[in-house]
């Protein structure tokens, strides 16, 4: 404690860092440059392909598929800021960055983790009025309510990210120029400055609760008349895409929440956690969207799926995959095949 008082009197702060990102995988860390190099190529790749598919078809010019294209193209940029820096830990066990290099690699983290929470909602948006209102939903989900909602969402971004960045860089760090963790994260940077912190940390903690809690309401109230308005349909086949749908997003949604929920306890609750313990449950918070996401819709949106089975096995056989089970019903109709 003393030692920490002397620097605070004389004012020091350091501007130049070393991320320790898992300490106690020091004697592993060449081993795991390979595997992260092709997890972050495949992120790159996977979100790529399902972008270049939306992008590439008119059919899917769609406010839903442009949503999804948008939050596959977020996912890039947020594994983008982290993976490369990460790797340069894993090459290096103390891995310098500046302040300035650690700002704003804090501000490209939560600003594309919050534009991931509002493309949701815009997401949420859409599948109601396309289930709720579905003979008014190409009056009103129009490519000008579309760019409105976009511009709501980087505007909401910034209104949250820009602070916290702020906030941070008036901070004196004299406590110890280590950041035991491969980012620059806003908890992991306050964890070395000095002097009362207690308004940055209820801000951080204020800004998180309201962000979360309010966006939870707003997918919950959606998503309840969503599900509502679908098992009312009496086609059973618009019924179950409807449902199918949503159960996509939903997926999404409780991926996302749900790794944010067990980061946060854990870095409040759980002091006796391990380092390496906390900083690998932050990685997959970080990640695990960039990879699960492109996965969900690929395969479980009929009309992308077609579309990138045309692109990687050719026209031809993807059709004949498709039509495939129809041939053989004919066939058994015909008496050709055994029921």
């Amino acid at each position: 404690m003393g030692e920490v008082g002397n620097t605070s009197t004389f004012n020091i702060s350091y501007t130049n860092f070393f991320l320790v990102g898992f300490p106690g995988l020091r004697d592993w860390r060449l081993l795991l440059v390979l595997p992260l190099t092709f997890l972050y190529m495949t992120i790159i790749s996977a979100n790529a392909l399902v972008i270049h598919t939306v992008v590439a078809q008119r059919s899917l010019h769609q406010p839903m598929y442009l949503l999804i294209a948008l939050l596959l193209a977020v996912n890039i940029c947020a594994a983008t800021a982290v993976v490369p820096k990460m790797l340069e830990g894993f090459v290096h066990y103390a891995n310098p960055i500046s302040l300035r290099g650690c700002l704003a690699q804090m501000f490209f983290i939560y600003f594309t983790l919050l534009l991931d929470y509002n493309l949701l909602l815009a997401m949420a948006l859409d599948r109601y009025m396309a289930i709720c209102h579905p003979l008014r939903y190409s009056d009103l989900m129009t490519s000008r309510l579309l760019g409105v909602l976009a511009f709501l969402a980087l505007a909401r971004s910034l209104g949250v990210a820009v602070p916290l960045v702020v906030l941070t860089s008036q901070a004196q760090f004299c406590r110890t120029a280590v950041i035991r963790h491969f980012t620059c994260e806003y908890i992991a940077l306050l964890s070395i400055a000095c002097g009362d912190l207690t308004f940055n940390n209820r801000l951080g903690l204020a800004m998180r609760l309201v962000t979360v809690t309010f966006d939870l309401a707003l997918l919950g109230t959606s998503y309840t008349h969503i599900i509502y308005a679908a098992f009312r349909i009496s086609s059973g086949g618009a019924r179950a895409k409807a449902l199918h749908t949503c159960g996509s997003h939903l997926l999404v949604i409780l991926t996302i929440y749900l790794s944010g929920l067990s980061t946060s306890i854990v870095f409040r609750v759980a002091k006796t956690v391990s380092q390496d313990v906390q900083n690998l449950l932050s990685a997959i918070y970080l990640l695990l969207p960039g990879a699960l996401n492109p996965v969900i819709y690929g395969v479980r949106t009929r009309e992308i799926r077609q579309h990138v089975e045309k692109m990687l096995c050719g026209k031809e056989l993807a059709q004949d995959i498709r039509e495939k089970p129809k041939r053989l019903q004919n066939m058994r109709v015909k008496g050709k095949l055994p029921g």
